[in-house]
């Protein structure tokens, strides 16, 4: 199982619009260290879709070296199925068993073509961890209920979890020993005491500590005194594109986060006083 407060790390891009892989990882563990459990690399917040295959490669073949590594979790991003399965292999040999997989975007198909994607990933790479990444405004395909508990029940030592961004899961699925994780931190308390097992969101890029207070606070039978902020911020980035206000957010303090792959971009002048002047408001830094 996946417990806690994940963030769907940034990825920081060179000037030629490369991954920078030191500045990436770096990224990484500081958010870790400002109180997430864990980080996803190439979700879609660290522009999955857009980096290259090749950077992809590089990134995990030198997330080894992180002291953190145990706390990641790899995002294939892709839509290609032998693209998929092969940079899962490569995960596999650098040490790496947990993925959030995404059914592949643009096509239309239902329930019984995704099972037999997931299947087909299985066939080939047993030994794995995948949580399945709910997010119909991506993909163009809502996991049901019933989908995800037929996943289950054929494979319950590969599918272990499911990142709820269509949020039309986590309030009633209900499978022991599996991890249900909103992909948003305005879902964290609620979810909690729905009996899911935490979030994995873009924002906790920014809003880790803030997180990972309601969460203990929660486990700890403490007096919530910051989800109302949290979910005030959360909704503050909600106006802007995410990916473009976070990097926006980041680049107050470091030009590294400046650069996206087109069509991405960061936030226009007027949007960025928007953004900043907002977060103020709320006292968040």
């Amino acid at each position: 199982m996946i417990n806690g407060i994940y963030a769907a790390t940034l990825s920081v891009l060179n000037d030629d619009l490369g991954l920078d892989i030191n500045k990436t990882i770096s990224h990484a563990e500081k958010i870790i260290h400002n109180g997430c459990h864990g980080v996803v690399f190439f979700g879609s917040t660290g522009q999955s879709q857009l980096i290259s295959l090749g950077d992809k490669i590089n990134l995990i073949n030198n997330l080894s070296s992180s002291n953190l590594k145990d706390k990641f979790i790899i995002g294939t991003g892709l839509n290609s199925l032998g693209d998929t399965i092969s940079l899962m292999k490569i995960s596999k040999s650098a040490g790496f068993d947990k993925f959030l997989i995404m059914p592949p975007a643009y096509y239309k198909y239902d329930d019984n073509e995704v099972f037999n994607f997931y299947s087909k990933i299985i066939k080939v790479i047993s030994d794995c961890k995948i949580i399945l990444y709910n997010f119909e405004k991506l993909s163009g395909y809502k996991f049901s209920e019933e989908i995800v508990y037929r996943l289950v029940e054929k494979f319950p030592n590969q599918i272990i979890g499911v990142k709820d961004s269509s949020y039309n899961l986590f309030e009633n699925l209900k499978i022991d020993n599996f991890s249900l994780m909103p992909g948003s931190e305005s879902k964290l308390l609620k979810g909690l005491q729905l009996g899911c097992t935490g979030i994995i969101t873009a924002t906790t890029n920014a809003t880790a500590s803030l997180a990972r207070n309601v969460y203990d606070s929660f486990f700890d039978d403490k007096k919530q005194t910051l989800n109302e902020k949290l979910c005030d911020v959360r909704a503050v980035f909600e106006k802007f594109n995410l990916i473009s206000g976070l990097h926006t957010f980041f680049s107050q303090n470091s030009s590294d986060y400046k650069n996206l792959l087109p069509p991405l971009r960061i936030l226009n002048q007027n949007e960025e006083k928007q953004l900043i002047s907002k977060l103020k408001i709320l006292n968040f830094k």
